[in-house]
């Protein structure tokens, strides 16, 4: 893809969820999720990024599997597209974050979004590791259930069957979509140190230890929120009885 390429397909993501972003506001709104219909809004476009990128991600590797063997020159339009599409989501929800919340409560997730952004766009703009991206945009395949995780929550639906099952999914899907991703991504630098160049090398590194600490202390909150604390009150309840 040429830079115009890559500039128009950043550009038409960030308009693309702009107007997701619009398209829920104008949806029914659980009376539950009113007290934040920012947060609502914002979880629900994060949720339609994630369902169609993962499923672009999961066909990049299906379509031109020479990718997986090579994941810093090969890759396809498709692929190119797929980390331009995903520049335009952070970037979007960067300045959405930026205008709508206090950076007490969101300075963990802008430097996330500042770090995917560089790194990406370096990809994207030398037209190498892009392989390497894709492998990243994996992730997004648990991101599916823990945003349908949080949108549940916010409509006072964090009990019952449905959320029940949807915390299995989601640490099933966080152990081996984002903590063995991750994992595997640093195995993998590791091994091609002497391809990588020591400015990439550099960024890679510390984008991925900064990665592996937040997802290790956000599968802790997980577990102990959704497992954890459910065992322990019905521990409490059995010594009651």
């Amino acid at each position: 893809m040429e830079l115009s390429s890559v500039i128009l397909t950043t550009g038409g993501s960030f308009g693309f969820f702009r107007l997701v972003n619009a398209g829920v506001s104008k949806l029914p709104m659980p009376e539950s999720a009113c007290r934040n219909a920012w947060k609502w809004r914002n979880i629900s476009t994060s949720f339609v990024h994630s369902f169609i990128t993962a499923i672009w991600a999961v066909l990049c590797f299906f379509l031109h599997p020479r990718m997986a063997e090579d994941l810093i020159e090969t890759h396809s339009v498709f692929s190119h597209a797929l980390v331009s599409f995903s520049i335009g989501y952070f970037m979007y929800d960067f300045f959405d974050m930026v205008l709508n919340q206090k950076l007490s409560q969101s300075w963990e997730l802008l430097f996330h979004h500042i770090v995917v952004i560089t790194c990406f766009g370096l990809s994207v703009l030398s037209c190498r590791y892009v392989g390497f991206a894709v492998v990243a945009l994996l992730v997004e395949i648990n991101s599916v259930f823990l945003h349908l995780r949080q949108i549940l929550r916010m409509a006072s639906l964090a009990v019952g069957t449905l959320y029940r099952v949807n915390s299995i999914i989601n640490l099933g899907t966080y152990v081996v979509f984002r903590i063995n991703t991750l994992a595997w991504m640093t195995r993998w630098l590791v091994l091609n140190r002497d391809k990588v160049p020591l400015l990439a090398y550099t960024l890679g590194s510390v984008g991925l230890a900064i990665m592996t600490a937040m997802n290790i202390v956000l599968f802790y909150r997980l577990l102990r929120s959704d497992f954890l604390k459910s065992s322990t009150r019905e521990g409490k309840k059995e010594k009651e009885m």
